[in-house]
C-alpha cells in the first residue's frame, strides 16, 4: 500500500499518512506526500486541505537510516529538496488544516507548523527530539515555532528535546485547538469541511494578507491589502454570496465560485 493516501470529501482534500504504526518519514513516503501535496494543488475541487495520519502515532519521526550516509553537501541538500515540499504546502491557496491524534515527532510536527491551522487530541505529544542525534530541526521548525510561540519558547522546546503535550502548546499558541479524544477524527474532518465549504479566494486573501504582516510589518500588509482584497470583488464566490445574502438574508450566504 502506498505511504500516504489522497482522497476528497466534497471540496476537501484529505491527506493521509498510511504508513503504520510509525508513519516514519523516510525517503518512500516523503516522495509520496510531495506527489500528494502537488496533486492537491493541482485538483480544481479543492477549496481545502486536512492532513491526518492513521496508526497508533501521527508519526515517531524520520527514518534515522537515512542520515548515516550524508555528508555537509548531501545533508544540505536533502534539506533544500524536503523544504521545496514545505513551501509547496504552505504557498497552497485554500485553508490548509493538520490533525494530530497522538504522538507527532519531528518532521511530521514541522510539517504541521506549515498549515495554516493545527488540531490535536487531548492526548497527543508533540516533540522536536532531533537532539538525540546531533541535529536541530532542519524542515522549518525552530523558525515556524517562533513565528507561532515567540523565540524563546522555540529555543526551550528544540533545546530540551522534550514532549509537550497539547494542553500547553495550545496555551504558547502552537495548537490552535485541543478537542476530545473520542470523535477526534471526525470532528477534524468536519472543522476543516466547514473551512472548505467557505469563500476560498477569501481565505487565499486571508493567507497573503497575514503573511505580508509576518513577513514585512503591519504597514506592509496595509499596503498590499486594498489589491488583495479589491480582487476579490470579481470572484464568483464575493458576487454569489453578495447576491445571496441580499436575497436570502444573513446567514444563508452561498458560494459556488472559485
Amino acid at each position: 500500500m502506498a505511504p500516504v493516501d489522497v482522497d476528497f470529501d466534497g471540496p476537501l482534500a484529505v491527506v493521509t499518512l498510511a504508513a503504520p504504526p510509525l508513519n516514519l518519514f523516510d525517503a518512500e513516503l516523503v516522495a509520496a506526500l510531495r506527489v500528494a501535496i502537488a496533486s492537491v494543488a493541482q485538483a480544481p475541487q479543492a477549496r481545502g486541505l486536512l492532513i491526518q495520519a492513521t496508526g497508533r502515532a501521527v508519526s515517531a519521526g524520520v527514518d534515522v537510516n537515512l542520515f548515516a550516509p550524508l555528508d555537509p553537501v548531501s545533508g544540505a541538500a536533502l534539506w533544500r529538496d524536503w523544504f521545496a515540499m514545505i513551501h509547496q504546502l504552505e504557498s497552497l491557496p485554500l485553508p490548509t488544516v493538520f490533525a494530530a491524534h497522538a504522538l507527532c515527532l519531528t518532521a511530521a510536527f514541522e510539517v504541521s507548523l506549515a498549515c495554516d491551522l493545527l488540531l490535536a487530541a487531548e492526548s497527543a505529544r508533540f516533540g522536536l527530539v532531533e537532539i538525540v542525534v546531533g541535529l536541530t530541526p532542519s524542515m522549518g521548525g525552530p523558525q515556524r515555532l517562533a513565528e507561532r510561540a515567540g523565540p524563546a519558547r522555540a529555543r526551550e522546546l528544540i533545546y530540551t528535546g522534550e514532549l509537550y503535550d497539547a494542553a500547553t502548546l495550545e496555551r504558547w499558541n502552537v495548537v490552535n485547538r485541543v478537542l476530545p479524544d473520542d470523535g477526534f477524527a471526525g470532528a477534524a474532518r468536519a472543522f476543516a469541511r466547514r473551512l472548505a465549504d467557505g469563500p476560498t479566494q477569501a481565505h487565499a486573501a486571508t493567507k497573503a494578507i497575514v503573511r505580508a504582516q509576518l513577513d514585512g510589518g503591519t504597514r506592509a500588509a496595509d499596503e498590499v491589502t486594498p489589491v488583495i482584497s479589491g480582487a476579490l470583488f470579481g470572484t464568483e464566490d464575493l458576487q454569489n454570496a453578495v447576491a445571496s445574502f441580499l436575497r436570502d438574508g444573513p446567514g444563508k450566504a452561498s458560494y459556488t465560485g472559485r
